[in-house]
């Protein structure tokens, strides 16, 4: 081994006791579910980081919906392109703060890994449907956490830290608050980049005019999206240091918030994005049906034993977490040609 290898994680150690904040999180030593040895090139949060980056998750994000379903342009954002934006952004913050940034950037490349497809409304539809076939719920951000824990790797998962699966797992304002400062940034993050970047999918979409947007909060922001941007990270990293957690101001956090509330009203549930809704609660809601009543047709077939084996209510379960896990986890594009092959005649689609 290497001069350099053998004394990494010491070094690091030492550098971040000199550099960091008190209130950052520590990358060592790694708390993981399944212990293993450390890289000796690689931090256990950038170790994380890379094994999200190569996940199948991470890659399918780059074919589901934003906000837009399918749109007709190359500029529109993707859950890919968000995921980019959300970390970029909360490594800036994390720097500033002298918070980790490694453990910032993991959280931020996969909080959005058990997104459903076709953004919003497919979540939405999605929980519709466990809830009325099992009585259970679907969240993205739980999904999120099992995606890495238990999808993937064939079953084994990636066996992230302790800090990079709670901030996944409550990177929403759903979720309690994370227990790392990393975890809160990109959670805050999260909301700072989706507001914006809509707005401007909006506009490019013809969704709305920019002299549509709410006066006040354009005035105490800015009137463009990077402007808005910019003047939320500036706030956050100011009132944070002083506050020695991730606040916002009192002028910006209500501003961001009434544009949440302006583009709830408008855009993510205004009439354009709802009249796909039915389209897309077709085609979600089919598939689920689908596989509940055909689970020897999801990848893996009918286990092994599963008919008559334990309790009805634990069979349930585990019928309800496969169709899930499998539906969950399609791209847009992929839910659409599963659909397809259910309800078109092959003659006629080729």
């Amino acid at each position: 081994m290497s001069a350099v290898a053998t004394r990494y994680a010491e070094r690091v150690a030492e550098q971040e006791e000199r550099l960091l904040s008190p209130l950052a999180a520590r990358s060592y030593p790694a708390r993981r579910r399944r212990e293993e040895d450390d890289c000796s090139l690689r931090t256990p949060f950038q170790r994380d980081r890379d094994r999200i980056v190569h996940c199948k998750a991470f890659r399918r994000l780059t074919h589901k919906t934003q906000v837009f379903v399918a749109p007709r342009g190359d500029h529109y954002r993707t859950r890919l392109t968000h995921t980019l934006e959300v970390t970029t952004i909360s490594r800036t913050v994390a720097r500033a703060l002298r918070l980790n940034e490694d453990l910032v950037e993991a959280i931020g490349l996969g909080h959005d890994l058990g997104h459903a497809p076709f953004g919003h409304i497919g979540e939405e539809v999605l929980d519709e449907c466990v809830k009325e076939r099992f009585g259970l719920d679907f969240r993205h951000y739980e999904h999120s956490l099992r995606v890495v824990d238990h999808l993937e790797r064939d079953g084994a998962g990636l066996n992230l830290t302790e800090q990079v699966r709670d901030g996944i797992a409550r990177h929403s304002s759903r979720a309690e608050q994370p227990r790392t400062l990393e975890g809160q940034i990109v959670r805050v993050i999260d909301r700072v980049a989706y507001i914006n970047h809509d707005i401007d999918d909006a506009v490019r979409a013809g969704l709305l005019r920019e002299e549509e947007l709410p006066a006040g909060p354009i005035a105490a922001l800015g009137t463009s999206g990077s402007e808005r941007i910019d003047a939320l990270v500036h706030d956050m990293v100011e009132q944070s240091a002083r506050a020695g957690e991730i606040v916002q101001g009192a002028e910006a956090g209500p501003a961001m918030a009434a544009l949440r509330e302006f583009m709830f009203e408008r855009v993510y549930l205004g009439p354009a994005v709802r009249a796909e809704r039915r389209r897309i609660a077709r085609v979600v809601r089919r598939l689920f049906e689908h596989y509940v009543e055909h689970p020897q047709e999801l990848p893996g077939g009918e286990p092994a034993g599963a008919v008559g084996a334990g309790a009805p209510a634990d069979r349930e379960r585990a019928l309800a977490r496969r169709v899930t896990d499998y539906v969950a986890g399609m791209t847009d594009r992929y839910c659409i040609a599963r659909f397809t092959e259910l309800e078109v005649p092959q003659a006629f689609a080729r």
